[in-house]
Formats: C-alpha cells, sequence, structure tokens
C-alpha cells in the first residue's frame, strides 16, 4: 500500500538522489546534530584518524541516509552503501568490507534488521578493524582472521530499541534527529524549489510545509506532484491557489491526514463513540492489517495527538473531533 504521506521510501523517490544536499552547511534543520557532526569531522580530520562509528535514529524520512552522504562528503572519502535485511551470511559482510579503502564511509540502512550473529562478526570490524571469517564446509572449517582498512560505520535505523547493546556500545557517536518545524520545512521546499527551477511562492511553501507532517521526504514528495499539477495547468510558478486545489484533490488536509488516517478517525468516533476500543476491532472494521495500522496509521495521529493510546485500547481526543467537526458528546464516555 503506498500512500503519498507514507513516510518510508517509495520507488517514486528516486528524484531525491538528485536533489540532496551535499555539506552540512546546506542541511536544513537539526541543527545541533549538525554542529556536533562538524566539529567531530574537523577534530578526526587535525588528528589524522578516521571518524567514530555513528549511529543515527529516529522517525523514517528525516534525513539519515542524507547525512550519510554528507559525513562521506566532508570527510572526503567514498561511501559505500548496504542494507540490514540484505546482510544474510558471513560471505555478505565480508564481500562489502573487502571492498574498503582506507577512511572509507560504510553506511547501513536498517542496521537494527541485520541478524544478530552477523553483528557479532561485525563487532572486531567496528573495534580493531578485523574480520574473522570461518571458511570450509561442515566438519572441514578454519577460521582466517582479514585485516580491514581504518572505516567509518554510519549506521540508521527507525528502531534504535531493537539494536543490541554490545552493537550500540561500539558507535562512539549517537544522534537521534528529530521532526522538522514548518519553518524548516519551509526551507526545504525553497531548496528543492530552486534545485528544480520550478519557482513556489511563499504562501504556497508554508501550506506545503503544514500537510507534510513534519518529515522532509514527504515534503519534496508532495512538492514533485503539486509542481505536476501547476506544469499542467500552464502556471509558470507554484502559487497557494494551485497548492490548495493539488494537495485537496491529493487527499492531503491542512493537517497532513489522507483518506486512511480520516478513515480511522471515523471509525473510532462514529462506531465506537470514541473508544476505548482494541486496534483488532478497528482493523476489521475499516479493513486494514492490524500491523499496517500500529506501523503506519497511528504513529502520526498519536504523535500529533488526535489519538490517545490507553491500556484499554485506542481513545480519540478532542482534536480529532474538532478536525472532523463532529460533536463531542462528554456523556459518550
Amino acid at each position: 500500500m503506498e500512500r503519498i504521506i507514507d513516510t518510508e521510501e517509495l520507488t517514486t523517490d528516486e528524484f531525491e538522489k538528485s536533489i540532496r544536499p551535499a555539506t552540512l552547511e546546506e542541511y536544513v534543520g537539526q541543527q545541533e546534530l549538525k554542529e556536533n557532526i562538524d566539529v567531530f569531522i574537523k577534530a578526526c580530520k587535525m588528528r589524522n584518524e578516521t571518524l567514530d562509528h555513528v549511529l543515527l535514529y529516529g522517525p523514517p524520512g528525516l534525513g539519515k541516509t542524507t547525512l550519510a552522504h554528507i559525513i562521506a562528503n566532508e570527510l572526503g572519502t567514498d561511501l559505500k552503501t548496504a542494507s540490514g535485511p540484505s546482510i544474510e551470511k558471513s560471505g555478505d559482510l565480508a564481500a562489502i568490507l573487502s571492498t574498503l579503502e582506507p577512511g572509507d564511509v560504510l553506511f547501513i540502512d536498517e542496521i537494527h534488521r541485520m541478524p544478530r550473529y552477523i553483528e557479532e562478526i561485525l563487532y572486531p570490524a567496528m573495534e580493531d578493524f578485523e574480520l574473522d571469517v570461518v571458511i570450509g564446509s561442515e566438519g572441514n572449517t578454519r577460521n582466517i582472521k582479514i585485516d580491514l582498512p581504518p572505516f567509518t560505520l554510519v549506521g540508521a535505523t527507525t528502531r534504535a530499541g531493537d539494536i543490541s547493546s554490545p552493537l550500540r556500545d561500539r558507535f562512539g557517536i549517537v544522534s537521534k534527529l528529530n521532526y522538522y518545524t514548518i519553518e524548516e520545512l519551509e526551507q526545504i521546499i525553497k531548496r528543492t524549489s530552486r534545485v528544480l527551477d520550478f519557482p513556489i511562492d511563499d504562501n504556497a511553501a508554508e501550506e506545503l510545509a503544514k500537510r507534510s507532517r513534519k518529515t522532509p521526504r514527504i515534503a519534496n514528495r508532495l512538492f514533485k506532484r503539486v509542481r505536476d499539477f501547476a506544469l499542467v495547468e500552464g502556471n509558470s510558478h507554484i502559487t497557494k491557489a494551485i497548492t490548495t486545489k493539488s494537495l485537496n484533490r491529493l487527499n492531503v488536509d491542512e493537517a497532513g491526514l489522507d483518506a486512511i488516517d480520516i478513515e480511522y478517525l471515523e471509525a473510532l468516533i462514529l462506531k465506537f463513540n470514541g473508544g476505548p476500543v482494541g486496534v483488532e476491532t478497528i482493523s476489521t472494521s475499516i479493513g486494514e492489517e492490524v500491523t499496517t495500522i500500529e506501523d503506519v496509521v497511528e504513529p502520526y495521529l498519536l504523535q500529533e495527538g488526535f489519538v490517545k493510546r490507553t491500556s484499554r485500547g485506542r481513545v480519540a481526543s478532542e482534536k480529532a473531533y474538532n478536525h472532523l467537526k463532529i460533536d463531542h458528546n462528554e456523556s459518550l464516555f
């Protein structure tokens, strides 16, 4: 199920690579994290050492991959990329590590999904730049030790709690990415406008930012779609009117909620008197999988205070009633 306001990367997001900032100075938001990373990079260069391993965590779509590219660029080294789920065997990891040159940055996305036995192989690689590999068939195996060049591992995860303590402890720099403000998203949208050479009015950028769920990936995706509407309708730039019209046609309302979010809230309020009700019951009533509701639909609704999660189930907040313009009869509770 692809939703235009999904924070996970979609197949249509390839264009993001062409608008990705290359330096910390160009990177918008995450000010404290940026300043700290800048100091750590400058310090390791002054000592002529490799940068400590970096763990970036936080919700999807906030720029963890972009930061990995920027770190490699600021260090003046190459970036090698891998994904946690794709590293299934020790040979997979050995193949990746064997391509590294001194000072390179290895970026592993979704590092929390790497098998635990692969993690254990990674420990000596991170600590001592050595790789212990078992070769041979069953009954005739032997260990060989491979020296690795000094490198920096940048791990990214949306679920820091799923990373084992031994692996987490081997990262010298651990940083959380936070959701963006409306002002920061406006800056990102205007930068995207300049890079893609398609002008946008200030009030249009603000409207787009308000509906982007505090996430740059969604802001850029919505910009691309609104640009399509503006282009087809003959406008040379994006106005607030075309932005509002386009986003309404895409079923993204003024709070960044889409049709599935609205269906969820209406079911909670109209079918179950605002709750409390279990997620399984809501799942059945709207025809969505429980995992989809918990992982895709609810996070933003909970974060923005439209829904409360209690021991007895989900409860609609006053904000949800007001947003849907439904009278809130307190006697129901």
